[in-house]
């Protein structure tokens, strides 16, 4: 069977910066139209400044490969003046509970403190972008999170909200609650499931947050994807890390998964 993709899009990538982005990136770039970029580097993007500065290192070093870099900022309370300049230079911005996963150290505390940048989000337009876990138990962490999607949704009618790499049936259902969720799949939680990350020896390689959950839970994810649920996106979550700090006693969470994320894609739509 033959599959044509003209302009594929990589809906959440992790670049870093440095080396690791020139790394990293042509293998993004030689098969994606475009990806969105996460900002949770160090320090954060989180100022116009910053932003332009990484976008001019990404497209120094895919500039030669067609592929269109869509720059989210790191959520912090910005100042509506500092959205409206922004506002052309981005896709959406990104936020992070405090401490759930790589980086994100300096995100949100609290939700409520965080409302009146997303009312000022909510008039301009622009998509909030959401890591959406608590600090519970492991497995819990993302179903825990979903009531406040659904305050989120409530409060912000007109603001897009996008739950990125969702992992649960429960994320799946809450999709068709509310019109303006959305969420991305990556590849890695097509596939496996915590048996695959733990259920025998320990695979660093396929540990990341959230963490891969039940059989049922991937099942569903799958139809969603396959179905194809209409407000469901692809986001590979690629997330590269030196391979000391991933086969480590303390390891990094983060699947890598760029340089093969078209063709197994392409093998589970097939099967």
């Amino acid at each position: 069977m033959e599959h044509t993709l003209t302009s594929p899009l990589d809906m959440h990538i992790h670049f870093r910066e440095g080396a690791m982005l020139r790394t990293v990136a042509p293998l993004s770039a030689r098969e994606f139209a475009g990806g969105v970029i996460m900002p949770n580097l160090v320090p954060p993007v989180d100022t116009l400044e910053r932003l332009l500065r990484y976008r001019a290192e990404i497209e120094s070093v895919t500039g030669a490969m067609n592929f269109s870099p869509y720059m989210t900022l790191f959520f912090r309370a910005y100042r509506e003046e500092e959205l409206r300049a922004a506002r052309p230079h981005i896709i959406g911005i990104k936020l992070y509970p405090a401490g759930v996963t790589t980086n994100s150290e300096a995100g949100v505390q609290s939700i409520r403190d965080a409302e009146p940048t997303m009312e000022i989000m909510e008039s301009l337009g622009i998509p909030l972008l959401v890591h959406g876990e608590t600090a519970g138990f492991v497995l819990d962490r993302e179903r825990e999170f979903l009531p406040i999607y659904a305050h989120l949704a409530r409060r912000f009618p007109r603001l897009t909200i996008v739950m990125e790499h969702i992992t649960t049936r429960e994320a799946v259902a809450l999709l068709d609650e509310y019109p303006n969720l959305y969420a991305t799949i990556t590849l890695h939680h097509l596939q496996i499931t915590l048996d695959d990350v733990a259920g025998g020896l320990l695979q660093p390689h396929l540990f990341c947050k959230p963490i891969a959950k039940r059989p049922e839970d991937r099942a569903a994810l799958l139809q969603a994807a396959l179905t194809p649920h209409p407000k469901v996106m692809f986001g590979s979550d690629s997330a590269p890390h030196p391979v000391h700090a991933k086969e480590a006693a303390a390891c990094a969470a983060g699947v890598f998964s760029a340089p093969v994320a078209l063709p197994l894609l392409a093998d589970i739509f097939e099967r």
